[in-house]
């Protein structure tokens, strides 16, 4: 078995997309990502390593099938796990069906999902019935590859706070080589 050291980030963005066009810096779950990116670059502690950096980069107008998809999934391929931003600006593109039916279904990648619009644990979760709101659930709507394959892995659901991501991002439960059974966990302490 290969060695799988990396977090794969998925993460919705217009199409065609180019990083260094200013456009990026306008989707949400791209600025989200990014901000991942940046405290591994403030702290080398910090414990995410970018699948993203693992293979070269494609342009934007490269083929689907001879290019784009097969580089997804060599990076799918060589990760632990998948750190899903999902949010209200969520959309179904071809590229996140790809990332969840293949490293999901395919590679029974765990997926810690991160809410960037939700700062606190609680609105995720109703503690009194350990029951996810209604409204967390939508967005799992957004995306019927996520939501359908969740009954494939485990998988973690954690608010957009630095340290509850860090705690995640560590946790061995959430790593292919020693996943946790198949459930929708998330902190309660």
């Amino acid at each position: 078995m290969a060695y799988k050291n990396g977090n794969y980030s998925a993460f919705y963005v217009t199409e065609p997309f180019n990083e260094s066009n200013l456009g990026a810096s306008a989707t949400k779950d791209f600025v989200s990502y990014n901000l991942l990116r940046a405290w591994k670059g403030a702290d080398s502690n910090f414990p995410f390593c970018d699948s993203h950096n693992k293979n070269y980069n494609v342009r934007d107008g490269s083929n689907w099938e001879r290019t784009l998809k097969p580089r997804l999934r060599d990076r799918l391929n060589n990760s632990k796990n998948i750190v899903l931003f999902l949010s209200s600006f969520t959309k179904n593109s071809r590229a996140l069906r790809e990332e969840m039916n293949y490293g999901m279904y395919t590679k029974g990648l765990p997926v810690i999902v991160v809410y960037p619009e939700y700062r606190q644990k609680s609105d995720i979760v109703n503690y009194n019935t350990k029951k996810f709101k209604s409204a967390i659930c939508s967005l799992w709507d957004r995306l019927p590859a996520f939501r359908d394959n969740m009954s494939e892995v485990p998988t973690l659901h954690v608010p957009y706070k630095k340290n509850l991501i860090k705690s995640a991002l560590e946790d061995a439960d959430f790593m292919v080589n020693s996943k946790c059974d198949v459930g929708k966990y998330f902190y309660n302490y």
